[in-house]
């Protein structure tokens, strides 16, 4: 009996530890998004960008179109976008028991791209869909037709999760040779905006924007977490999660969809902004363990503060040059790459 009940106790001191780190990261993350909100070719206090997120009737008109119109959607974006990936990544990695899975890996992300680049290229023979949903429609549209593709030949091929990601690795070179088949017809405007969004923009953020991810996530991360203890049991292995009740094909299918969904709609607005689907999870499963009901909000966490850290440092490394952000996370994620690389390698 005292066994148990000194099971029980770590069991709870675990779980109370938990929940500060997921206190420390959303700590983390505010700090973070107010210095984004500060940092800037105009540089503000810290102290003056609270006070005026406060209360705005105290600012001058030029900070105030600086800070609401301009920065506040950049960094609510990089949060959202950053959050969405790194829940994504989350899934995947668990239903597909494979620690590269992200929609990155997958193919998603190069699918929006080449979307994204249709619609560039040949906007001026599509005049039903208005000038400013051209480019992340296409990019959402291609997207999910790939997610599709990708469940299909993996179902008739009767394939698991490494099958699975082989299949997206494979069209991930197929999408990028397509993409620059484009790039190689289009003129010198079109082949330009095709570069800037190949390498990820927030920059191009609305608040109405904003508003469209953040409900997407929200909707996901409810979802998600219904599903949090089978997916903690899908981590002992499918036949042990089956023998408890949990029916491993349709959950799969069901995350594998909803994920697509999360990664085009993200996409859709900012680019290709690769490897935080992939990093965040593996923080996150540093910092809380295995257990769903704390990784899934780490590594929304983990995402979003990825990609604020990313934003603050493409305003921050030139002064006065904005670097695309996906330049940034690429700089950050091959690294660990290698690294999660090497070790599937040593464990086999």
């Amino acid at each position: 009996m005292s066994v148990s009940l000194d099971l029980a106790g770590q069991y709870r001191q675990q779980n109370r530890w938990r929940l500060l780190l997921l206190c420390g990261l959303l700590l983390a993350l505010g700090l973070s998004f107010a210095a984004d909100l500060a940092t800037g070719s105009a540089r503000y206090p810290l102290s003056a960008v609270l006070a005026g997120l406060w209360n705005p009737a105290q600012l001058d008109e030029g900070m105030k179109v600086i800070l609401f119109d301009v920065r506040l959607p950049y960094a609510l974006m990089a949060l959202v976008v950053g959050g969405a990936l790194g829940l994504g990544g989350a899934q995947l990695q668990t239903v597909l028991n494979n620690p590269l899975a992200s929609p990155f890996t997958l193919g998603v992300a190069a699918a929006a791209t080449l979307g994204a680049s249709l619609m560039i290229v040949f906007e001026h023979h599509l005049p039903a869909l208005p000038h400013d949903l051209l480019v992340p429609a296409g990019a959402f549209s291609l997207a999910l037709l790939t997610t599709g593709l990708i469940l299909l030949l993996s179902r008739a091929h009767g394939g698991g999760g490494d099958t699975l990601v082989l299949f997206g690795i494979a069209l991930l070179f197929a999408l990028e040779a397509l993409v620059w088949l484009l790039q190689f017809l289009a003129d010198a405007n079109a082949l330009e905006q095709i570069v800037f969004w190949s390498m990820g923009n927030l920059g191009r953020a609305t608040l109405h924007h904003v508003a469209l991810v953040a409900v997407v996530l929200l909707v996901c991360f409810v979802l998600a977490m219904r599903r949090a203890w089978a997916l903690t049991l899908l981590r002992g292995g499918a036949a042990h999660a089956a023998s408890l009740g949990v029916h491993v094909e349709k959950l799969s299918w069901r995350v594998l969809l909803e994920v697509s969904l999360l990664t085009a709609v993200a996409l859709a607005f900012v680019g290709t902004i690769g490897f935080v689907g992939l990093v965040g999870p593996h923080i996150a499963r540093l910092l809380v363990g295995e257990q769903h009901r704390f990784f899934l909000p780490a590594s929304v966490l983990c995402g979003a503060l990825m990609l604020s850290l990313a934003s603050l440092a493409s305003k921050s490394i030139i002064p006065g040059i904005l670097i695309p952000i996906g330049i940034v996370t690429a700089l950050v994620g091959v690294p660990v790459l290698i690294v999660l690389i090497l070790r599937r390698r040593s464990v086999v």
